[in-house]
């Protein structure tokens, strides 16, 4: 099944591997056996993508057919010297989000929509003192933490392999690998001698969304945190709503700060649970043919809600969060969204590498266009250089009382939460049984 992507970028990722979304590729069909096994023909089947699908018909005013014929005119001495030829060709769209990836990417980013991935299941980073390779943390339930790796841990060696001087995109490409395949972290923990871990890769489904109740100014405030709209987001996104009203939350703050956008799907299932049979986006393709995505009276809660937006909030968070302003949902809080209107397809090339291509716009219920523009928020709190770097360097305050977008939002929803507490009960939330189910990685 095709996946339509709309990230506001497709930045280097440390986790790699994951489902991989197929589409119908419109194959060349060379004459010479050598071309077929040529870097070219990878080269003419991404051309056939971009003029088939591409959004602007006139190609930003390029010669779309001339730029076929200097693609398989030349000789490459290299596969990335094609590479880099089809990249050139890219750029005279004028489209940042229409982008070539090569292999390594390509699996990086089906890693990241996906939301699973074939390894350990340890977060990593280097650090900026010991310039080691360390452990954020371990991921729930997997490999790692059942093996009792924990935050801190420096990685010296994989599968003997020393780790110093090592990025953290090398060390996942060394980490993860087929399920079931064993693997031997050198782990140096403070206090302790060196020691060899054998691991053994499983299935890791990353996790999206982050919840918590907070008892903020004597309401009961379910807090969720989504950092990306993957494959699994809005099955975490289902429970975090649920077991939320299971502990009788009054109201929420849907934090979607730096949240850079991901499957189009994900932000119209996560939309649904917010909203009652309204319009969700409007899509419009290269034909002209505009597409209304609607609720579809699958909401779980009308309990006041507010959503929290910075520069970072991109693509399907803009979705969401246009979905949820334009029809008074909930209450906007933070400053300007990035301002992304364009949806993309993503393709798998037949040498593993991968094709982004902008297919259509999209607009809010509203009918607004935010491309380069953003969405504004109903109440515009900006954070100074040093409350962002405060959160940036300890993100345990995120979402509490030392965040102010946080307070900002919370203080915004009292009104709502005293207006609900003198509701007839059934209005205060929906019926969650009825048509529903219950309740960087390596």
């Amino acid at each position: 099944m095709q996946q339509f992507r709309v990230f506001s970028r497709i930045a280097p990722l440390a986790f790699l591997g994951g489902a991989v979304a197929t589409t119908s590729l419109l194959q060349s069909q060379p004459a010479q056996a050598s071309f077929h096994d040529s870097p070219k023909a990878v080269l003419d089947e991404a051309w056939q993508i971009v003029n088939r699908e591409y959004v602007d018909t006139t190609f930003n005013q390029v010669d779309w057919q001339a730029a076929r014929q200097r693609l398989l005119s030349r000789n490459y001495t290299s596969t990335e010297a094609a590479y880099n030829a089809l990249r050139a060709e890219l750029e005279r769209l004028g489209d940042p989000y229409t982008r070539f990836m090569n292999p390594d990417q390509y699996r990086s980013l089906t890693s990241q929509t996906s939301g699973e991935l074939s390894g350990v299941g340890v977060r990593l980073r280097v650090d900026t003192a010991s310039k080691l390779l360390t452990v954020v943390e371990p991921i729930a339930n997997s490999p790692a933490s059942e093996a009792g790796i924990q935050a801190g841990d420096r990685i010296l060696a994989i599968d003997g392999k020393r780790t110093q001087g090592m990025t953290v995109e090398d060390a996942s490409r060394l980490i993860q690998g087929e399920i079931g395949t064993r693997i031997t972290l050198k782990i140096e923990r403070s206090g302790q001698s060196p020691f060899d871990l054998p691991l053994t890769r499983a299935r890791i489904e990353l996790s999206n969304v982050n919840f918590a109740l907070r008892q903020e100014n004597g309401a009961r405030i379910g807090y969720i945190r989504l950092t990306e709209f993957s494959g699994h987001a809005p099955e975490q996104m289902k429970n975090a709503i649920e077991q939320l009203l299971e502990q009788d939350a009054e109201a929420f703050v849907l934090d979607l700060r730096g949240n850079p956008g991901g499957l189009l799907q994900a932000s119209i299932e996560i939309s649904r649970y917010w909203l009652q049979d309204v319009s969700i986006v409007r899509t419009v393709d290269r034909t002209g043919s505009s597409e209304d995505i609607k609720a579809s009276k699958a909401a779980l809660t009308e309990l006041p809600l507010a959503v929290l937006v910075d520069g970072g909030s991109a693509s399907s968070s803009e979705i969401l969060t246009g979905a949820l302003q334009d029809n008074n949902r909930a209450v906007v809080v933070g400053s300007q969204t990035f301002g992304k209107a364009l949806v993309q397809s993503v393709h798998p090339l037949s040498d593993g590498s991968g094709l982004a291509v902008t297919i259509a716009h999209y607009y809010t219920p509203g009918g607004t266009d935010i491309s380069h523009r953003g969405i504004t928020p109903n109440i515009e709190i900006n954070l100074t250089e040093a409350q962002r770097s405060a959160l940036a360097t300890d993100q345990s305050l995120i979402g509490t009382a030392q965040d102010p977008q946080y307070l900002q939002a919370v203080n915004a929803l009292q009104s709502s939460i005293a207006e609900y507490r003198n509701t007839p009960p059934s209005r205060l939330q929906l019926s969650v049984g009825q048509g529903q189910q219950p309740a960087r990685s390596n």
